[in-house]
């Protein structure tokens, strides 16, 4: 496991994605999201060049969240796609899904080769608590897709984004 900080009431630490940690990852996000994610999605984020940006979340050595997210580079910009972030639901609260997109956001700032310009996420509509939790730690609304979700209702997610090196 990565580094580890104290919170109000316990211990966070981080491991990274590992094909033995997996599986975890998996059962995690079928609690968590209300989404099926793909194989393509687990064999991404093994990817040696997102370890830094995709976590196995710990509180006091119970896996208790993940954060996973995907570079992506157009014309030249690089940029930092949240694809999810969840703590389970008796854990929240304790500061585990702030001080888990801290690790990301300050893995953002450090990555230089290349420079990670923004990072970027969908958040359902429905999802308000979600979305003041991100606006909270700076992230702002940018978009409104009407039909992001083809298997969910509602199908709508707000696109929220935070710059991370704004000449990047």
């Amino acid at each position: 496991m990565s580094p580890t900080s104290k919170s109000r009431t316990g211990r966070i630490s981080f491991a990274s994605l590992t094909p033995n940690n997996l599986g975890t990852v998996r059962k995690l996000n079928s609690v968590l999201f209300p989404i099926k994610y793909s194989e393509k999605l687990y064999s991404e984020i093994l990817l040696p060049e997102v370890e830094d940006f995709c976590k196995l979340v710990y509180f006091n050595d119970v896996p208790v969240g993940t954060i996973c997210c995907r570079l992506e580079t157009k014309e030249g910009v690089t940029q930092l796609y949240l694809l999810t972030m969840g703590v389970l639901a008796p854990y929240r609260s304790l500061g585990i899904g702030s001080e888990s997109l801290r690790l990301v956001l300050d893995a953002a700032v450090a990555h230089t080769k290349p420079a990670i310009s923004r990072i970027y996420l969908h958040v359902q509509v429905s999802n308000d608590g979600a979305k003041r939790f991100y606006e909270r730690n700076g992230f702002k609304e940018v978009e409104l897709d009407e039909a992001y979700y083809k298997k969910i209702k509602p199908s709508g997610a707000w696109v929220l984004e935070k710059i991370v090196h704004p000449s990047a």
